[in-house]
């Protein structure tokens, strides 16, 4: 990772804007060819694309699913709905369902503590429909929450049927949705992140190992998680921690176990080899002051709410340009958080990423006699 100074020329916008995604540079090496029907590689940090193929395609997720129900789990466990220890009871339903199970039993307690790990290590069907019995009173209820939960973190393309994944023609996901679904939960549940990482599970004097073949031959890898039915294919999402850096990959329809481990470690290698994660601005820090019109303040602080990192071809930083663009006329009131500028980077003169810049303090109302004042101003400007 490495810090950049950059020089802002400052511009004025007065059309709408969106967040976009950097394309591929020419300036870095060619992506690997991936034999996938869909792929995706991320910087955790920036969220940039680092390379890709079908990933807005909508597909069947199979196991990948698992992801949003523990998602919920999490969150469940976070809010104090229910308890790591807490006695679970296995209904019928759960205790028979289809598909990979870590066999639990309807009169052999389990608690909420095992069933996570049932369901990650193992990729426990049984294990999912019990935790969804028991947050949602049913997988029903329960799959309604995961469509809410994945509409909040932006997943366009998704749309649950079951908490487990398994094939329902109005079940599915795509790379670029899984890999938003992933990240949060790395994100928003640190704590339970290296539940991921683990290599094997034992439960009901049954050992079962974790599908995800990279944890075993690449050290730096530590999750996430794999799914197969017929329809999908074999399917693998990847986190992996280098240094400071972090990418996920998402491959999607495979032809093989072998393959997706394979394929994904492809794709792993490329972004750490070829790619760089810049820090360009710290939390808060104030990139410039905007005019703002009829408030309380002539000016507004602008800059990011988060530490903001891009992702650059190795050893590009240095052709790297920035032009801040304000929204004009901006008129109070303002609220800190707002977006009211767009930060446009080039590299060596082309384009290259649009990052949204927001107001870092409130303006509030200028008294009858500023606002008056400044409306006369704006009918010359």
């Amino acid at each position: 990772m490495r810090a950049l100074l950059l020089l802002l020329s400052l511009g004025i916008c007065t059309a709408s804007y969106a967040q976009s995604p950097p394309p591929n540079s020419p300036l870095a090496a060619p992506a690997p060819s991936i034999a996938a029907r869909s792929f995706l590689l991320l910087d955790y940090r920036s969220q940039q694309t680092l390379a890709g193929k079908n990933e807005n395609e909508r597909v069947e997720p199979a196991s990948l699913t698992k992801l949003m129900t523990a998602y919920l789990t999490f969150q469940a466990l976070k809010q104090k709905v229910i308890q790591p220890g807490q006695a679970v009871p296995v209904s019928e339903r759960a205790s028979k369902a289809e598909g990979s199970r870590m066999f639990i039993e309807p009169r052999k307690p389990v608690t909420v503590e095992e069933l996570m790990r049932g369901m990650i290590v193992q990729s426990g069907n049984d294990a999912c429909i019990a935790l969804a019995e028991l947050i949602s009173g049913g997988e029903d209820a329960f799959a309604q929450a995961m469509n809410a939960q994945a509409q909040k973190l932006g997943m366009k393309n998704t749309n649950f049927m079951n908490s487990t994944g398994l094939s329902n023609p109005q079940h599915y996901s795509t790379a670029r949705d899984l890999a938003l679904l992933a990240i949060a939960i790395i994100r928003d549940f640190p704590e339970y992140h290296p539940l991921y990482a683990m290599k094997e599970y034992r439960y009901n004097n049954i050992t079962q190992a974790n599908r995800n073949r990279l944890l075993w031959s690449d050290p730096t890898v530590d999750g996430m998680k794999t799914g197969f039915t017929e329809n999908a294919g074999y399917c693998l999402i990847t986190s992996a921690r280098r240094g400071e850096r972090r990418l996920l990959s998402v491959v999607l329809g495979t032809a093989s176990d072998t393959a997706r481990a394979t394929e994904s470690q492809k794709l792993l290698n490329y972004g750490f080899q070829y790619y760089d994660s810049v820090k360009l601005y710290e939390k808060s820090q104030t990139i410039a002051s905007l005019q703002v019109w009829k408030g309380a303040a002539n000016t507004v602080k602008a800059g990011f709410l988060d530490d903001l990192y891009v992702s650059l071809p190795k050893g590009q930083a240095d052709k790297v340009k920035a032009s801040l663009e304000s929204r004009q006329p901006l008129l109070a009131p303002v609220s800190a958080g707002q977006n009211i500028g767009v930060m446009k980077l080039t590299l060596d003169g082309k384009p290259y990423a649009e990052l949204p810049v927001v107001a870092l303090e409130d303006v509030a109302l200028a008294g009858i006699l500023g606002r008056g004042w400044d409306s006369i101003r704006l009918l010359f400007k």
